[in-house]
């Protein structure tokens, strides 16, 4: 890493452990994280704040989770951190901490990897404690830090995120590059930062590293989110811009279908992407179930009317389909660009890159998608 920007990114992480995430001199910090994800690299600057860091090396549904929790109370961890996907999965399990573990220390939540949905804000305060600052964050690998956080000084809205990220000039923009609020549209940092990467490897000139960031819009970082600033001055998220859904030339962010999928009880976990079809764009619903349940016609009824009535009817899956597993990063993230391009018969480039790279063979060639 070059120099200025470790330093720039040390700089980045004490004001959003100190600031955001009310993180003291002495505090206990937790994050469940592998080595290869940043958050790693986060809470490894939490030292830097004058927290004692715990960490755990196992896997982190163990006694259907509560392992974790076991671990907080034991250590008296004042700062618990997860993943959005973790805290589902411990909801269906029906875990309820708040009933079972003593964690008075804890005065922050985090959640980060995937969009939280707002079902998982009641469960948080309903299950696990009711008197927490529940932090969903998020960011990028790329910058090795947030454009969105906690406010500890401000109120949690149920499905937001709390603030902008101090310091960071963050914006949504339209197609135009005009700032909006109140509409889904491209997020945006119009400022440098200190965190800001300063190139590529083996990109001499810079070409490929102007693209990926800053061909969107001249001179502004274009970071690939599909947001909506509200008008508490707080953040929704509804996923990827270059994963968005286009049926019907209406633009549709996943993660507003995947907080309706995951209110259903048998889907263990799902991936939305879009398939092109007769001069459109179809919305495709893959599914992997719960032990013990199959995808027959009612389970698939209830999903598509749980879209329906809580989004639109262009929301709503043409199919829905059963598969075996969801491929996914080391840091635990979806691929659903991956499954497209399979889907579409195109080559899947940095399978290494996958966790579970065989978990792609699901989606080739499926009958189903050919209807």
């Amino acid at each position: 890493m070059h120099p200025a920007w470790g330093g720039g990114t040390l700089i980045q992480h004490l004001k959003e452990h100190r600031l955001h995430g009310d993180v003291r001199p002495g505090d206990r910090m937790f994050y469940f994280t592998t080595c290869g994800w940043m958050m790693w690299n986060w809470l490894v600057s939490g030292l830097a704040a004058g927290a004692t860091l715990l960490l755990y090396d196992g896997a982190p549904m163990l006694k259907n989770g509560a392992i974790l929790f076991d671990y907080a109370e034991a250590e008296a961890a004042t700062f618990f951190g997860t993943s959005a996907k973790w805290i589902d999965s411990i909801a269906k399990a029906g875990l309820r901490p708040v009933e079972t573990h003593r964690l008075a220390a804890v005065r922050t939540i985090a959640s980060t990897g995937s969009v939280l949905a707002p079902e998982s804000f009641d469960y948080v305060y309903d299950a696990i404690k009711p008197d927490v600052c529940l932090s969903s964050i998020s960011g990028g690998t790329d910058i090795v830090s947030c454009f969105m956080l906690g406010d500890p000084t401000g109120p949690v809205r149920r499905g937001e995120i709390q603030t902008r990220g101090l310091g960071m000039r963050v914006e949504v923009f339209d197609p135009a590059g005009t700032p909006v609020r109140g509409r889904t549209g491209e997020l945006v940092c119009t400022r440098a930062f200190p965190s800001m990467p300063l190139g590529f490897w083996n990109d001499p000139d810079g070409t490929r590293f102007r693209a990926a960031y800053f061909d969107r819009f001249p001179g502004v970082w274009t970071h690939g989110d599909w947001v909506e600033l509200t008008p508490n001055d707080g953040i929704v998220v509804h996923g990827r811009s270059d994963a968005t859904l286009n049926p019907g030339g209406v633009r549709i962010g996943t993660a507003e279908i995947y907080r309706q999928v995951e209110t259903i009880s048998e889907v263990a976990e799902a991936l939305v992407i879009g398939q092109d079809w007769g001069n459109d764009v179809r919305v495709v619903l893959f599914v992997r179930l719960v032990p013990g349940h199959s995808l027959e016609p009612p389970l698939v009824e209830r999903i598509k009317a749980r879209i329906r009535d809580n989004t639109t009817p262009r929301h709503v899956p043409a199919k829905v389909i059963e598969v075996a597993d969801i491929p996914r990063t080391r840091s635990g993230k979806i691929v659903e660009l991956a499954v497209r391009d399979i889907v579409h018969g195109r080559p899947v480039g940095n399978r290494e890159a996958l966790a579970n790279p065989e978990a792609l063979d699901h989606y080739a060639g499926r009958s189903e998608l050919q209807v």
